[in-house]
C-alpha cells in the first residue's frame, strides 16, 4: 500500500483522502445526517473551565430545559394583567399612535379573565390554569425587551445572542463550557414535531464552536409515523452491522486520524475529521440508550396522564427524562413555523395555550417529584411580546379590523422555575397597558448571563476566539440579575 503524507493510506497502491476513508468506513453510521451528534471529546478538561468558572461559587444547577413558544406569546393575555387594558379598551393609546410593523388601532383589553393563585397572588390568565397552580415555583420576569420587533432577529437574538445568523447558540455554549455528564447522549437535544420557525438550525448550531457542540434535533413526528423511537433520531441504528463490526469501523477511523497527526507538519488534528468521528462515536453509544429514553411509553399512567396528549406533552416528558439522563440541555419548540404569531385573533392563544399549559405545569411537578428541579433551570418565553393595541387589516386582508395583536418587542414576560431562582417572585414592571418595560428592564443578554451564572459561569469569560476577536454568548453586553436569585 502507498502512504500519502496528506492522505495516508489507499488501496491497491492508491492513495485515498480522508473524505474518501470516511466515507467508506463510516457509510453505515449515516455520516452525513449525524452531522449534528455530539461526541465525546465535547467532555472539556478541568483546567480549561477553570477560566471561565465563577471562582468559590458552587453551581447552583447542572441543567436547562428552553420551553419555546415560538412567534410570540401575548403578555398581556397570560401572565402581566393589566386592569386598565378593560377600563380604557377602544380609546388611543396615550401619548400618540405606537409605531409597529403594521397598523394599529385602539387600546383593546384581554378576552380572558385573570384571577390570583398561590400564596404569592400572582394572577394568570384563564388559558394557563394549571401553571396558575405552579405560580409559588416560579420567577416571572415582566420587563424583557430586545431591539427588532421581526422574528428572525428576535428568534436569533433570543437563541443566540445576536440578531443575525453565525453566532453559536445558547445550548452550544453551555456544552461547550461544561461538557457532557452522559457521553451515550448528545449534550443538547432540540425537540420539535417538525424544523420549527423560518430561521430553523441556526437557532440551535454551534457556528465557530467545535461542531460537536451544536444541538441534536429529534423531529417527534409519531402521528406521521406511529411510535418508534428507532425513528425518532434518523440513522442512528444501523441494520447492516452490529455493534462489534461498527466498534471495529471506528477504531480504524481513530487509526487514520492519528496517522493523519504524525504526517502533519504542525501535529495538528484535523477538527472537521475529529467533529466527524465524535459524531459517529457518539451514535455509536447512542443505538443502547436512545432508544430507550425517548420511549416515554415506559413511563407510569399517572405520569402520562399528567403531562396529558400532544407533542408539547411527549416534548415536556422526554425532556425530564433526558435530564434524568444526564443531558445538559434540551430546547423544546412548540411547532413549525410562528404558531404563536396571531395577528388575525387573539382568541387563538386558547389552542396553543391549552396544548402548553398542562405538560409546561407537569414539567415543574414531574422534576420535582424526580428530585431535579433544583438543579434544572427551565426557562420559557418567545422572541417577543404583543402589542396592547388592536391590529387593523394589512394591504393582503383587505383593511379590515381585528381582534388580533402585533409584535411588540419593548415589554414581555419570560417566566423561569427551578435552578436556584426565587420562587413567587415577579421581578420587573410595563406600564399600565403593558407596552413598553418601565421598572427594572431585562435585555435578553440579561437573561443568558444570569442562566450562565447559575451554571457557575462568569459570561464575561466564556469566549472564543474565531475571526481576531473573542466572542461570548452576551456579546459585550449583560449583566447577571442578582435580585432573581435565590
Amino acid at each position: 500500500m502507498q502512504k500519502d503524507s496528506r492522505t495516508g493510506y489507499g488501496r491497491a497502491g492508491q492513495p485515498m483522502t480522508r473524505r474518501e476513508a470516511l466515507c467508506r468506513m463510516g457509510a453505515g453510521f449515516g455520516m452525513l445526517s449525524l452531522a449534528s451528534l455530539l461526541g465525546d471529546t465535547m467532555a472539556r478538561a478541568e483546567d480549561d473551565r477553570k477560566t471561565w468558572m465563577i471562582p468559590g461559587v458552587k453551581p447552583k444547577a447542572k441543567h436547562v430545559i428552553f420551553l419555546f413558544m415560538n412567534g410570540g406569546l401575548s403578555q398581556v393575555d397570560s401572565f402581566d394583567y393589566k386592569p386598565m387594558l378593560a377600563k380604557y379598551n377602544g380609546k388611543p393609546m396615550p401619548g400618540g399612535e405606537l409605531q409597529h410593523e403594521r397598523k394599529t388601532g385602539s387600546l383593546m383589553q384581554s378576552p380572558f379573565e385573570f384571577k390570583p393563585y398561590g400564596k404569592s397572588g400572582k394572577y394568570v390568565s384563564e388559558i394557563f390554569p394549571h401553571l396558575g397552580g405552579c405560580v409559588d415555583d416560579m420567577c416571572f420576569v415582566q420587563s424583557v425587551y430586545t431591539e427588532i420587533p421581526n422574528h428572525e432577529p428576535a428568534l436569533l437574538m433570543m437563541n443566540t445572542g445576536a440578531n443575525f445568523a453565525g453566532r453559536p447558540s445558547m445550548g452550544a455554549w453551555m456544552t461547550y463550557g461544561l461538557g457532557t455528564e452522559n457521553r451515550n447522549l448528545p449534550g443538547f437535544v432540540v425537540l420539535c414535531p417538525e424544523v420549527p420557525t423560518t430561521v430553523g438550525p441556526p437557532l440551535w448550531g454551534s457556528a465557530f464552536l467545535p461542531a460537536m457542540h451544536q444541538g441534536t434535533y429529534v423531529s417527534d413526528r409519531v402521528e406521521k409515523m406511529g411510535f418508534d423511537p428507532q425513528k425518532l433520531i434518523a440513522n442512528v441504528h444501523n441494520d447492516r452491522f452490529d455493534l462489534k463490526s461498527q466498534r471495529k469501523e471506528l477504531d480504524v477511523l481513530k487509526q487514520l486520524d492519528e496517522m493523519n497527526m504524525r504526517s502533519a507538519e504542525d501535529g495538528a488534528h484535523d477538527a472537521q475529521l475529529e467533529a466527524t468521528i465524535g459524531s459517529m462515536e457518539t451514535a455509536y453509544r447512542m443505538q443502547t440508550e436512545a432508544p430507550d429514553v425517548f420511549d416515554v411509553r415506559k413511563e407510569s399512567a399517572a405520569v402520562l396522564k399528567m403531562y396529558g396528549e400532544g407533542s408539547t406533552a411527549r416534548g415536556c416528558l422526554t425532556a425530564a427524562r433526558l435530564i434524568e439522563r444526564g443531558v445538559r440541555v434540551v430546547q423544546i419548540y412548540y411547532a413549525k413555523g410562528d404558531p404563536w404569531d396571531h395577528h388575525f385573533d387573539i382568541e387563538m392563544h386558547r389552542k396553543t395555550a391549552k396544548d402548553s399549559d398542562q405538560p409546561f405545569a407537569a414539567l415543574i411537578q414531574d422534576l420535582k417529584q424526580r428530585g431535579l428541579l433544583d438543579e434544572t433551570i427551565i426557562v420559557a418565553g418567545s422572541e417577543f411580546g404583543r402589542t396592547p393595541v388592536v391590529e387593523l387589516g394589512s394591504g393582503f386582508n383587505g383593511g379590515q379590523t381585528h381582534n388580533g395583536r402585533d409584535h411588540n418587542p419593548h415589554g414581555f414576560t419570560m417566566w423561569i422555575a427551578g435552578g436556584g431562582f426565587k420562587r413567587g417572585f415577579t421581578y420587573g414592571k410595563t406600564d399600565d397597558f403593558g407596552w413598553k418595560a418601565i421598572e427594572n428592564p431585562v435585555h435578553v443578554h440579561d437573561i443568558h448571563a444570569t442562566i450562565l451564572y447559575q451554571l457557575g459561569i462568569d459570561h464575561t469569560k466564556l469566549t472564543y476566539r474565531y475571526s481576531g476577536r473573542d466572542y461570548r454568548l452576551t456579546d459585550v453586553s449583560g449583566n447577571v440579575i442578582h435580585e432573581l436569585l435565590a
